[in-house]
C-alpha cells in the first residue's frame, strides 16, 4: 500500500515537471499546429515512457537487450529533465527583467521617433525644409518699368494643404507597446508586404527557453563525459593510533559503486581494473554496489576483475544493489574471479584486522550486517579496518572499536544538487571524517547509477595509506 502511494506521488510529480518543461520549451515558443509544436508534444510523451521503461525493465525481468536499448535514452532524459527544470526555474527570474529592458528600449525608440516626426511636421507647415531660390533674369538691355509683364521679385506663396490630406503618423504609445512595431520591406518595384516581428512575450520566451535548453543539455553532456572517461585516482593518508610501525605506509585501493549494468559494461570494468593496478596497492577493497543485474546478464562484464593485482589480495562486501540482483550468485561469482568476499567476517593482515559486514539491504533476506560475528571476539589491542557499504553503520563501528571504516553508497551526490539530499540520509557524503575514536572514509564511487552522468561529484578510486603514529 505504501509503495503504491509513493509510486503515485512520483508519477504525479514527473507528470507535473514534464508539463512545466513542455509549456516553457514548446508551448510558449511555438505556434499552435506548427511542426515544432507537434514534435515537441510527441517528445513530451515518449521520453518519460522511455525513462519509466529504463527504471523498471530490469526489475520485471525484461530481456537484457531491451534493457540496453531503453537505458541510454531513458536515463539520460532523467538527467536532462532535472537540469532543464533547474535552468527554466532560474529563467523565471530572468523573464521579468528582460521584459523591462525591452520595454525601456522600445520606449526610447518611440521617443526618438516622436521627436523626428514632430520636427518634420513643423518644417512642413512653415513652407518646406528647403527655401525656394529667386529666379535669375539673364543680363540684357534695360526694360521699362511700365512693362506689362514685370519680373516677380519673390516666389509665390505656398498653397494651403487640401482639407482631405491624411495627418502625419505619430509614434506608438510605449505603455501599450507589448509588441514591437512592424517593419516594411521595400524592393526595387516598390513597397513589399510588412514583415511581422515576434511579440515581446514570444521573444523573451524563446531567448530564455533557448538559453535554458543549451545550459541543461551542456551540463548533461559534461557529466556524461565525466563518467565515460573513467575515475580519477585520489590519495589520502589516515593515521591510526594502534597501527604498528611495521604496517606504516600500507596502501588500500578503495573502489565502490562500480555499477556494472546495461550502460556501463565490460569496458568500464576494464578501465577501473587498469586504474587500480596502476597504483600498485597492497590490498584492494571493493565496498559494494558492484552490479545492476544478474550474473547471467553481467557475468562476462565483470570478468576483468580477475585481473586485479594486490600484494595481500582483493576483498569484496555486498552493497544494497547486490540484493536487487541476486547477492548469493554474485558472491559466488566474484569468488570465482579471485576476490575474497567478507560476509560478516574478518581476516588478519600483518599489522591490523580487516573485517567486512553485509549491507543493510540484506536484512530482508536474513543476511544483514552482523558486527558481533565480524568483530566480537577480536583482540582490541590491534587496529581494525572495516569494509561496510553504507556510511550509516558508523555508529555500530564506533561501538565495536573500529579504527577506520571504508564505505561508499552515496556517490558523493552524483548529480548536483543531489549532494544536499545525500547529506540528509548519510553522516558523511564524501571524504574523511572522525566519529569519536573511529574515522570514516566515504568514496564517491567509480561508476554511476541511473543516468551515466556525474556533475559536481567526479568518480574516483582512492588509495588510502595507513600511517602509524609510532613511526
Amino acid at each position: 500500500m505504501i509503495f503504491a502511494l509513493v509510486a503515485l506521488v512520483v508519477l504525479a510529480l514527473l507528470a507535473s515537471v514534464h508539463r512545466y518543461v513542455w509549456r516553457r520549451l514548446v508551448g510558449d515558443t511555438t505556434a499552435p499546429g506548427s511542426t515544432l509544436r507537434k514534435v515537441g508534444t510527441v517528445a513530451a510523451f515518449v521520453l518519460p515512457l522511455l525513462s519509466v521503461g529504463a527504471m523498471t525493465s530490469g526489475r520485471i525481468g525484461a530481456p537484457f537487450w531491451l534493457q540496453q536499448v531503453l537505458a541510454w535514452p531513458g536515463f539520460l532524459w532523467l538527467a536532462a529533465l532535472m537540469y532543464l527544470t533547474l535552468a527554466l526555474l532560474v529563467g523565471e527570474f530572468v523573464r521579468p527583467v528582460l521584459r523591462r529592458v525591452l520595454a525601456r528600449r522600445d520606449a526610447a525608440v518611440a521617443d526618438r521617433t516622436t521627436v523626428a516626426l514632430s520636427s518634420e511636421a513643423v518644417a512642413t507647415t512653415t513652407g518646406g525644409t528647403r527655401p525656394r531660390t529667386e529666379e535669375l533674369v539673364p543680363a540684357g538691355p534695360a526694360t521699362s518699368t511700365t512693362s506689362a509683364d514685370p519680373v516677380p521679385e519673390t516666389a509665390p506663396p505656398a498653397e494651403p494643404e487640401p482639407a482631405g490630406k491624411e495627418p502625419e503618423p505619430t509614434a506608438p504609445d510605449p505603455a501599450t507597446a507589448t509588441e514591437p512595431a512592424t517593419a516594411d520591406a521595400t524592393t526595387a518595384d516598390g513597397p513589399a508586404t510588412p514583415l511581422a516581428r515576434p511579440s515581446r512575450r514570444l521573444f523573451v520566451s524563446r531567448v530564455v527557453g533557448g538559453a535554458a535548453a543549451a545550459a541543461g543539455l551542456a551540463t548533461v553532456g559534461y557529466g556524461t563525459a565525466n563518467v565515460l572517461s573513467g575515475p580519477t585516482v585520489k590519495r589520502v593518508t589516515v593515521p591510526l593510533a594502534r597501527l604498528p610501525r611495521a604496517a606504516h605506509g600500507f596502501r588500500i585501493a578503495v573502489v565502490s559503486d562500480i555499477h556494472i549494468g546495461p550502460i556501463l559494461g565490460r569496458a568500464h570494468t576494464r578501465r577501473i581494473v587498469d586504474t587500480i593496478n596502476s597504483t600498485s596497492p597492497d590490498l584492494v577493497a571493493v565496498v559494494g554496489d558492484l552490479v545492476d543485474g544478474s550474473v547471467a546478464d553481467l557475468g562476462s562484464a565483470a570478468e576483468p576483475l580477475a585481473g586485479l593485482r594486490a600484494r595481500h589480495g582483493s576483498f569484496f562486501v555486498t552493497g544494497n544493489h547486490e540484493y536487487f540482483s541476486g547477492a548469493e550468485q554474485w558472491v559466488n561469482h566474484v569468488r570465482e574471479l579471485g576476490l575474497i568476499p567478507l560476509e560478516n567476517a574478518r581476516v588478519e593482515m600483518g599489522g591490523f584486522d580487516l573485517a567486512g559486514v553485509n549491507d543493510i539491504a540484506g536484512e530482508t533476506e536474513g543476511q544483514g550486517p552482523d558486527f558481533v560475528r565480524a568483530l566480537g571476539d577480536r583482540d582490541r589491542s590491534r587496529a581494525a579496518v572495516l569494509l561496510a557499504h553504507q556510511p550509516v553503520v558508523i555508529h555500530d563501528a564506533v561501538r565495536h572499536g573500529v579504527d577506520l571504516q571504508l564505505s561508499g553508497h552515496t556517490h558523493g551526490g552524483q548529480l548536483w544538487p543531489g549532494n544536499y539530499l545525500a547529506e540528509l540520509a548519510n553522516p558523511t557524503v564524501a571524504g574523511l571524517e572522525r566519529y569519536g575514536d573511529t574515522q570514516l572514509f566515504v568514496s564517491r564511487g567509480a561508476g554511476a547509477w541511473g543516468p551515466p552522468v556525474r556533475v559536481g561529484a567526479p568518480a574516483d578510486i582512492t588509495v588510502v595509506e595507513l600511517a602509524s603514529r609510532q613511526a
